[in-house]
């Protein structure tokens, strides 16, 4: 048996390169060999984006070669989208917003489809959205998650006018707000500070505490949040919360 490890270096390889008939065959011959669509996305697909954003953070990957991984990446995500099955639906609704790189869109989502596979009715509005542009949708649609991911403090701001707002409105009673990505991974108890009631480091993390049902909580209106040493802590991924 290959290791796993030694078959993201390949694919890497192939991305980075642009080797664009390379790559397909890749992940043909993987979903030949039996491996479903979503374990595709979350052993192979997530792990060798992540190696990809982290190597260019770090200044190990040319632009041109991120160009390259990133936007192939994009289309080999979408075709295994394409073969994705789908659990009967769990009755819970999220709305789901990102920062407004392509990076940004294409970690989002994995997660999008990961969550819709779970059952999850999933709305994906990407990035570069007005802050009140989401709130409207969410005012209407009135989705049981609000899920926003993060990856620079540019996006910060609009994230928290979100949750301010909504707060000083009372228009979150049934919405539970989670955010996550990199603004939130630096900067610890950044999360909890704005209002958030959940939170992960990257946005497969995030799936994960929603397919396990970790931290469902309900969201609580000023004036019914209590004094800050009677106050619950949101959690994590360590305890549970049923929302009320």
């Amino acid at each position: 048996m290959v290791d796993r490890e030694v078959i993201i270096e390949r694919f890497f390889d192939t991305l980075i390169n642009g080797d664009r008939p390379a790559a397909r065959r890749f992940v043909q011959d993987e979903l030949g060999r039996g491996e479903p669509a979503s374990r595709l996305i979350s052993d192979l697909l997530w792990p060798t984006y992540e190696l990809i954003e982290r190597l260019y953070r770090s200044d190990h990957l040319s632009k041109l070669s991120y160009h390259f991984s990133t936007r192939l990446l994009r289309v080999l995500v979408d075709q295994v989208g394409g073969r994705l099955e789908f659990a009967p639906s769990n009755g819970q609704t999220v709305f789901i917003s990102c920062g407004a790189a392509e990076s940004d869109e294409l970690g989002a989502q994995m997660a999008v489809d990961l969550l819709e596979t779970a059952g999850y009715a999933v709305t994906f509005a990407g990035g570069g959205l007005p802050s009140d542009e989401i709130r409207a949708q969410v005012h209407e649609r009135q989705p049981n998650i609000l899920l926003m991911f993060a990856s620079g403090p540019t996006d910060l701001p609009g994230i928290r006018e979100i949750i301010d707002t909504m707060n000083e409105i009372g228009a979150c009673r049934k919405v539970r707000i989670a955010v996550g990505g990199g603004v939130f991974n630096r900067a610890d108890g950044l999360a909890e500070e704005i209002g958030a009631h959940i939170w992960a480091n990257s946005p497969m993390e995030m799936v994960e505490i929603l397919l396990t049902g970790e931290v469902m909580q309900e969201c609580r209106t000023p004036e019914k949040i209590p004094a800050p040493q009677q106050a619950q802590r949101p959690v994590r991924r360590t305890k549970t919360r049923e929302a009320a």
